[in-house]
């Protein structure tokens, strides 16, 4: 969900002044000495389901469809009531005693609060006018003024009752039964759309699967209707238009915790200074969506109603969501609907895998492992056993056993060339200690990511597989390549020389790669290749091995 619609001048330029109370549960960042900072969920491990998320995606097509018919008419809705606003605040700085509406105070006030230079400006009787109404009005007397105030203060409630979010945002202090609905298809821009919709498709399709399809489409549904309403318990008089999905995805943030509080999220820490980076890790969910809940409410402490954000919609959303998971698991109702939703399934999973699942829930690990060691027995290829094998050694605590499955799932993955799968269990093999991959399939890794241009990952990985094998002739072969990619397409000949000579010195027998090797050397040093006139003198290399 949202936004709300406050006052935010830009002084001294002329500056447009309606906003939105946006819920969006936003990334965890900052921007600061001209860096960006910032955290975000990219997966998580229940990220298959049983069946197609059809609500889930229904639910963000219908957002995307709302978003393209409103957002540009919102937008000149929004500038027109800016400056309608712009001229009340101008009228209330330049004449403090002019009377107005409690609308127009609370407008004044929250102005003059947050933005406390731009309002001395604008009181100040050495302030640049900002256009013709504003010479004029310098000079007018209380009559006029109050005349003047009356107009405008009419004019932006009749703008506000007949714009868009007029009629379809939620406002505390007018509450329509209409608005605890069409405001959570409201977005206020590009950025809040896309953040609210990739937090649903996390926490959604998972828990869809999880409830069956009309018990999450109904949970969904209330849950924006408790967090708007939990949002106009903390302002119960508030007058900026709250709109966004975000209520109700927190709703569902909440319910995934209650739900599967020790799945691991992979989370991106992505920051720009001077070059842009981004770093992977994961976390449970018992750690990251707690914090995430702290930040909710610390800046709603802080932001108050007109920090741009409707921190207390996240916020109720997110214990309603966590309650009604709580609710619908230890009912029953959970169950009945997973019974009802493998009733309809065509497709039926392995029954070890099924008794597996259940095993895990209940956290039987030892037993767990059991059926998917023995289905592994009956079938060496099931993919699904080697998938999930890990999920329960990490479950259990065993961090040798995790990391040996986390090999051969990706042994697996690459056989099936499925090099995107490989590259996940090879990062959740680092993320919990590993430093060894098996040199071939590590070695597979590299020239996957050589394919797809991913030249410093290569080059990285490549060196990497040289330090931790030094004894294996694929260590060769990682140092040449290496060397290749920091000489060709990274532009780093020193970096480059370093791994050709370190191959050279390699002790590992290579004879059949010493030509490919000095030529590199050579290469490297900057030395022209030889002609055909000279290509019968031998070359000899001032490097040894």
């Amino acid at each position: 969900m949202g936004q709300a619609c406050a006052a935010r001048p830009i002084a001294p330029a002329r500056r447009r002044f309606c906003s939105l109370s946006r819920e969006a549960p936003e990334p965890l960042g900052s921007s600061r000495c001209g860096g960006i900072a910032v955290i975000i969920p990219l997966n998580h491990e229940n990220m298959h389901g049983r069946r197609w998320p059809y609500v889930t995606l229904a639910v963000i097509a219908l957002n995307a469809i709302f978003f393209l018919a409103t957002h540009w008419t919102i937008e000149r809705e929004t500038r027109e009531m800016g400056e309608v606003q712009e001229h009340i605040i101008l009228l209330a700085a330049a004449h403090p005693d002019t009377p107005m509406s409690t609308a127009e105070q609370k407008l004044v006030e929250n102005f003059r609060h947050s933005q406390i230079k731009a309002w001395d400006l604008f009181a100040s009787p050495n302030h640049t006018p900002l256009d013709a109404w504003d010479v004029e009005m310098r000079a007018w007397t209380g009559p006029r003024c109050e005349e003047e105030m009356n107009r405008l203060a009419g004019q932006l409630d009749q703008m506000q009752a007949e714009s868009t979010l007029g009629r379809f945002a939620f406002y505390p202090s007018r509450r329509t039964v209409i608005s605890y609905l069409t405001a959570n298809f409201l977005h206020g821009g590009w950025l809040h759309l896309i953040f609210n919709m990739w937090f649903l498709w996390l926490a959604g399709a998972i828990l869809e699967d999880t409830w069956g399809r009309p018990l999450y489409a109904a949970v969904y549904l209330v849950s924006g209707v408790a967090a708007l309403w939990g949002y106009a318990m903390v302002y119960p008089n508030g007058m900026i238009p709250v709109i966004g999905a975000s209520g109700a995805i927190a709703s569902l943030m909440g319910a995934f915790l209650a739900r599967f509080p020790k799945t691991k999220i992979q989370l991106g820490f992505f920051y720009w200074i001077l070059r842009p980076r981004l770093y992977r890790f994961k976390a449970p969910a018992y750690a990251v969506l707690p914090l995430w809940l702290g930040v909710q409410l610390l800046s709603g402490v802080m932001a108050g109603e007109s920090g741009g954000v409707a921190y207390w919609a996240h916020i109720g959303g997110f214990g309603f969501g966590l309650v009604m998971a709580l609710i619908l698991r230890y009912s029953g109702i959970e169950q009945k609907a997973d019974q009802a939703i493998q009733e309809k399934v065509g497709w039926s999973a392995n029954p070890r895998i099924v008794k597996a699942t259940d095993l895990l829930e209940k956290e039987q690990f030892d037993e767990a492992i059991s059926e998917l060691k023995a289905l592994i027995a009956e079938k060496p290829d099931s993919v699904d056993a080697y998938e999930m094998l890990p999920s329960v050694y990490w479950r259990k605590g065993d961090t040798q056993s995790y990391m040996q499955a986390m090999e051969t799932a990706c042994q697996l993955h690459l056989k099936l060339h499925n090099s995107e799968a490989a590259w996940q269990d090879y990062e959740d093999y680092v993320q919990a200690g590993g430093t060894k991959m098996p040199a071939a399939s590590w070695l597979e890794l590299c020239r996957h990511a050589e394919n797809i241009q991913q030249w410093e990952r290569a080059a990285s990985e490549y060196e990497k597989l040289a330090e931790a094998w030094p004894q294996e002739r694929n260590s060769i072969l990682a140092l040449i390549s290496a060397g290749r990619i920091q000489l060709k397409q990274l532009g780093q000949p020193q970096q480059a020389l370093r791994l050709y000579v370190a191959a050279q010195n390699s002790p590992v027998p290579h004879q059949d790669w010493n030509e490919t090797i000095r030529k590199g050397v050579d290469a490297a040093m900057g030395k022209p290749k030889p002609t055909a006139s000279d290509s019968a003198t031998p070359v000899t290399s001032t490097l040894r091995s």
